[in-house]
């Protein structure tokens, strides 16, 4: 698409198909670059937008916060990234600088954040801008395609990841793409990882365990010894008393994602002999930095499946039904 027109995938209400539209090319405002994008992966805050689980996204919207594209233009007051860089894009799109939260180090906290593919339009689009504080050097070894999961499969399962501590025995409930990441992370540092999928998917245990899991079982089976750590990416709040049982004496229960369904009453017991149950939201630029320059060194090698940016629906679909191995990635 040349001139001053480009494609892109609008969500017009939720719970409706995305609309590809035609609409202008947007423009840098102050403290932000524009992007060619590249590639941009699709994630499960992206279903739950799209299907109105998260509430008051600003439509029309255009989704997607895992962005790779090159800098092609800038705001005057934007020196860096430069023009012709590559970068990623990731779900934290804005931050306000000033609160309590970003000025002691906890910007994903900010009251005032505003988020890709959410409240900013995001990059299932041939353009999007983007605050260029929250865009991110991509490593010159990954293609676009292949980095494009890194930018919150990757940064969103690492941060869960660090909130799990020095966990050796390591249960991840919900295998998909931050999973599979996390999963080439937790082997490269000397961890176990034991995957938990939904009962009678065969196809997620053998994904579990040719990505490294040394066990793989029904999200309603007990591990074969107990977790010192456990990890819920699946949005099933029913899953964090069964990961409380999983875990040893000590052990914590990081919940990763943004939405999740009502979690159950459990007995006291469960959560006795210092058990710790604790979320995770959103990220920090520290975490894009650490976990950009770690991810080349494991190597960190994502399982994609490519759609023409026209295909998001189908891509939605194929995330919904549970029909991919690893990410989904969406090519403009």
């Amino acid at each position: 698409m040349h001139g001053t027109v480009m494609r892109a995938m609008v969500l017009e209400e939720a719970g409706t198909p995305l609309r590809l539209v035609e609409r202008p090319r947007p423009q840098p405002a102050s403290g932000q670059v524009l992007l060619r994008v590249q590639a941009c992966a699709v994630c499960r805050t992206d279903l739950h937008v799209v299907d109105g689980e998260l509430p008051d996204p600003v439509l029309p919207l255009v989704p997607g916060h895992e962005i790779v594209g090159v800098v092609v233009g800038a705001a005057p007051d934007v020196d860096t990234p430069a023009i012709g860089a590559t970068v990623g894009v990731p779900w934290l799109g804005w931050s306000c600088g000033v609160c309590r939260f970003c000025t002691s180090g906890r910007e994903n906290l900010c009251t005032a954040a505003r988020f890709t593919g959410y409240q900013l339009d995001g990059g299932y689009a041939e353009y999007t801008v983007a605050d260029h504080r929250y865009c991110f050097p991509v490593p010159a070894s990954y293609a676009p395609a292949t980095a494009a999961p890194l930018l919150c499969a990757g940064l969103i399962g690492h941060r869960s990841l660090r909130m799990a501590g020095d966990a050796r025995r390591l249960g991840i409930y919900g295998f998909g793409a931050a999973a599979h990441i996390v999963t080439q992370v937790a082997r490269y540092e000397g961890r176990e990882v034991f995957a938990f999928v939904r009962p009678g998917d065969d196809a997620g245990k053998a994904f579990a365990r040719r990505s490294g899991a040394v066990w793989a079982g029904d999200a309603s089976e007990l591990p074969p010894t107990p977790l010192d750590a456990a990890i819920i990416f699946a949005p099933v709040g029913a899953l964090v008393p069964q990961a409380l049982r999983a875990v040893d004496r000590g052990g914590t229960v990081v919940c990763g994602g943004i939405h999740m369904s009502d979690i159950p009453s459990f007995a006291y017991e469960l959560l006795w002999h210092e058990r710790t149950i604790r979320s995770v939201a959103n990220l920090t630029r520290a975490d894009a930095t650490a976990f950009l320059a770690l991810a080349p060194e494991v190597p960190v090698v994502p399982t994609i499946r490519e759609y023409p940016l026209e295909a998001a629906n189908a891509a939605l679909d194929d995330l919904r039904a549970g029909r991919l191995e690893g990410a989904a990635v969406l090519l403009p």
